[in-house]
Formats: C-alpha cells, structure tokens, sequence
C-alpha cells in the first residue's frame, strides 16, 4: 500500500515535471520564432487611427506619420524631407519612394491629402489640437511631394503631425463612404506590424507587415491578451504565461507590483525618465472651492512627499510645479507652495470657514464637504485619495472619496461634476503645446477646474495666441504667463513627476521607451539567443 501511494506520488511529479517542461519548451520555441505574449488589462478596440476609441499603442504599431517624435527631436518618417516658407505658412514634404499600404496600395501625395481631407472632415473631433484648426489647404504637387498650408505660422506642426494621432495614415481602401470620421472597413497601414486577428476584449494578433519599407522587426508576432484584472496580470508574468506589461501609470502596473517583481531574476524592469506629470484638479467652479484661499489652504495640506514615500515607493521625483522644467518653455520661476498644515489652517480661518465641535468646518451653517472621483480601474489613484482624504481631515475638511468605472468617471470628468480629480499630464512630445492648448476643451477635466476663474477668457485667449506666435521670445513670455496664471491660482496641486515602466522576461532585449509614454516600440525588441 506505501509503495503504490509512492509510485503514485512520482508519477504525478513525474507529470508536473513533464508539464513544466513542455510549457518552457514551448516559450522557448515562441521566442526563437520572434513571438512575443504583451499582457494588458485594455483591448485594443477600434484603432482607427482618425479617432480616439483605440488603444494608443496599437494604433502607433500599425500606422505612421510624415514624421516621428524621438530621442526629443523631429525625425523623417513618411516624409524623408520637408522645407518650411520664410513666413512659416507653408509646408513642402517630400514623400518616401516605394512605400506601400499593408494592403497593396500605394502610399503617394494623394493616399496623404485623402487622409487630410479625411481628417479634415471631422475638425469638430479633433478640436483639442489647434493644429487642425491651422490648416488652411492641401495640396498634391507631384506623386511623392504634397504642400501643406496654414492659416498661421503655426511652431508646433511638424511635432504635432508625429503625434500617434490624429496625423496617421490609413489606406484609402479601408476608408468607409469615402472617409473615416464614421468607421473603417479594415486597418491597413504603412507600419511594421499589420492586425491580423482581433477578439473583442480577449486578444489580438499583430505580425510583421512584409511590405514594410523599413528595417524589418525582430519581434516577428506580438500577441496582445487581455487580462483585464491587474492581480491576476502580474501573476500570469510570474507564471510564465506572458512576456512583457508595460504600463504609464498605476491601471496597469502600480509601484508596488514594479518594485516586488524586480526583485525576481527571471525578470527584467526598467523605468523611463520622467515623462508626465501628476497633480490633483481643484474644480475652480465648485460651491466650496470657489475661494483662492481654500484651494491654496489645500495645497499646503497636502502631503506630497508621504504620497511619493509611502504610495510610490520613492520612486518619483516631487513637482513643484506642473510642469517638469526640463519641458519646452517650462523653465519657469514660479510660487513654490509647501506643505505646512498650520497655513492651511489660517487661510481656511480667514475664508471664513471655522472648526466645528465634530472637527468639521463651517461657512453659514454649511459643512466644508468635499468630492475625490477617480477610475475605479487603478487602485493606485484611490490610494492617493485616501492620503489626501486624511490630511484634509487633518485641516478640518470633510472628503469623500467616489471609485467608478471609467465611463462614469470621464463622463463626470465632462460635465464637471467633481471637486478634486487626480489629472496626469500627457508628456513628452505633448507638453506643453497640445496639453495646453486641451484646456480650451470642454470635455477635458482641465476646463472644467478652470471655469471658475475670473480670468478664464483670458487664459483661453492667450492659449490661443501662443500656439502662432512666431516670436520666439514673445512665445516663452506668454508661456510664462500661462503657467504663472494657473499655478498662482492654485487649480492643480503638483504631485510628481511620473515614469513610464515595464517588465518582461529576462530573455527579452532592448525594452526601450518612445518619447510618448502611449507608444511601445515593439519593433526595437528582440529575444536573446540561447
């Protein structure tokens, strides 16, 4: 009877042993292939490269721009050279020779002025990027040279139009009733890999696109698989199940998941240098953040540095203002706000606003009641609520903290119906043109935390006149004046400086970051030889 329980026993290690074995075969063997497994809690959905329904970094593998965004210059993609006018208004690309469409069709002046038009088409959506609102004509000169004319000498183009979107092109064929503001009928694209299979919220399949005019990738197969819980994300890379997660912020891949899992040998992380910023939206229009004094009464009371401490694990670098003063046109000297509690509670004094016997404070009989909304998708948001929500508390300030689905969340976010939001900057190549220039959009939260303010026709105006002012110096000065506005208004609360991350196998090189923290350059990776 021992002896059959042994036999019984061996024979299920002996299994397990066999199992084991097939599984790190079988990577193996997906590895000398060139396959890589990405993990992600998103689906790629519509990567339509004209609209925004897409995940960012599945529209940038498949379609290109005239040009790209990388190593913090302005590179040739689709166009190998371009001229500029001497009044800045007019812009001459010359068109990459032999390109072509994932589909056959040829990539020349009139495939990029039909995606112009296309774009064109639907300016309304597009809104948020002044740029668009900048072009004036377009122009096929000859098969491979298109003309590009603005209403005004406009600095950010050629950045802009290296942008994952809207500025990508698709092939004709797949436009849908002659454009693509309502859909596409298929996702051909000039880029190094081409979607080959796409299961709603479950996976997708990108390979090489063969007729790719570039150097062709080493990373041959990128299958994306949804796991939508981010627990059971990191545990499926610890098992050996996927190859890489890459993530921008904490909906994908949190500080504390980071840091746990380099400390595995199996696995390789990496961080990019600050990229975005993260700060907190004090909605300006709201009943009880109305007055300067309590939203900068706030700022004190917030404990930035137990937040990047205890939350982050120290692994960012504390703002002290919006924006990094390493972005363009951001080196600039501003109000520094430090946390000091006992300011925040004389400014909140001299508002008006007095402690009450439950600790509460009280302004005419009302309480000082405050809302934090966040994306109940990244937990690390709502743990950054909850260390806000205890040093408010501290200052006599009611929070309540509201977790939702993202839907409600952006929809709220919309409307304007919050108090505080966490709000993280775009990044490096956006910051601080196409970031700033959002904040005229209604449907961004940074509109909507700036209605309140006396000078907001102000702030939207010179916005505006920024974006085409030719004058360099004029431009740095009206920069100046923006950032000066907003920070000495007290509208974000500077948190940190955020990093993009990633972790994958050890046996996969070269994990890199894009100048975007919304792009992975799949096609600069490759497998080490074993």
């Amino acid at each position: 009877m021992k002896r059959k329980r042994l036999n019984t026993i061996f024979l299920g290690l002996l299994c397990l042993l066999l199992i084991l074995s097939s599984c790190g075969e079988k990577v193996n063997q997906n590895h000398k292939a060139g396959k890589l497994i990405y993990g992600s809690t998103k689906d790629i959905r519509d990567i339509n490269p004209h609209l925004y329904n897409g995940e960012m970094s599945a529209q940038n593998m498949v379609f290109e721009g005239l040009t790209k965004n990388e190593d913090g210059r302005i590179k040739p993609a689709l166009a190998e050279s371009w001229t500029i006018s001497e009044d800045g208004k007019e812009y001459t690309f010359k068109l990459r020779s032999g390109v072509q469409f994932s589909d056959g069709e040829p990539f020349n002046a009139e495939a990029v002025k039909q995606n112009f038009d296309a774009i064109l088409a639907n300016k309304e959506r597009h809104a948020w990027l002044d740029m668009v609102n900048e072009i004036d004509t377009t122009q096929i000169v000859d098969d491979h040279t298109f003309k590009l004319s603005l209403k005004h000498p406009y600095y950010p183009t050629l950045t802009e139009l290296g942008l994952t979107r809207p500025f990508r092109f698709i092939s004709p064929k797949s436009f849908k009733d002659s454009g693509t503001k309502d859909g596409v009928i298929s996702y051909a694209g000039t880029g190094p890999y081409k979607l080959v299979e796409h299961k709603d919220n479950q996976s997708a399949v990108f390979e090489v696109n063969d007729s790719y005019w570039g150097a062709k990738p080493k990373i041959t197969e990128v299958d994306w698989k949804v796991i939508s819980d981010s627990q059971s994300l990191l545990l499926a890379l610890k098992k050996g199940e996927l190859d890489l997660i890459y993530g921008a912020d904490g909906d994908q891949l949190n500080t504390d998941a980071f840091n746990a899992l380099s400390k595995d040998n199996s696995l390789v992380s990496v961080s990019s240098q600050p990229v975005a910023s993260r700060a907190i939206l004090l909605n300006s229009k709201r009943e009880n953040l109305q007055s300067l004094q309590v939203r900068e009464a706030i700022t004190h009371a917030i404990n930035k540095k137990n937040i990047i401490n205890g939350i982050l694990n120290g692994s960012e670098e504390e703002a002290e203002s919006l924006l990094s003063k390493t972005a363009p046109y951001s080196n600039v000297e501003l109000k520094h706000i430090d946390y000091d509690v006992e300011q925040a509670k004389k400014l909140l004094d001299e508002a008006g606003w007095k402690e009450g016997d439950d600790g509460i404070r009280y302004l005419n009989g009302k309480p000082l009641k405050l809302i934090f909304s966040y994306n109940a998708q990244n937990a690390q948001e709502g743990t950054v609520a909850e260390s806000i929500q205890a040093d408010l508390k501290e200052v006599g300030i009611d929070l309540s903290i509201i977790s939702e689905e993202k839907q409600d969340f952006l929809d709220r976010q919309k409307d304007g119906d919050f108090d505080l939001q966490y709000s993280l900057s775009w990044g490096t190549p956006y910051d601080p043109q196409s970031y700033v220039s959002s904040w005229r959009i209604p449907a961004h939260g940074d509109y909507q935390a700036q209605t309140g303010l006396e000078k907001k026709a102000w702030l939207d105006n010179l916005i505006s006149e920024v974006m085409v002012e030719p004058d360099e110096t004029k431009r740095q000065a009206d920069y100046s004046e923006i950032l000066t506005y907003v920070n000495d208004q007290c509208v974000y609360v500077p948190i940190s400086y955020s990093k993009t991350k990633a972790i994958g196998t050890s046996q996969l090189k070269n994990v890199v970051f894009n100048d975007s923290q919304y792009e992975i350059p799949f096609e600069k990776m490759y497998f080490e030889e074993e």
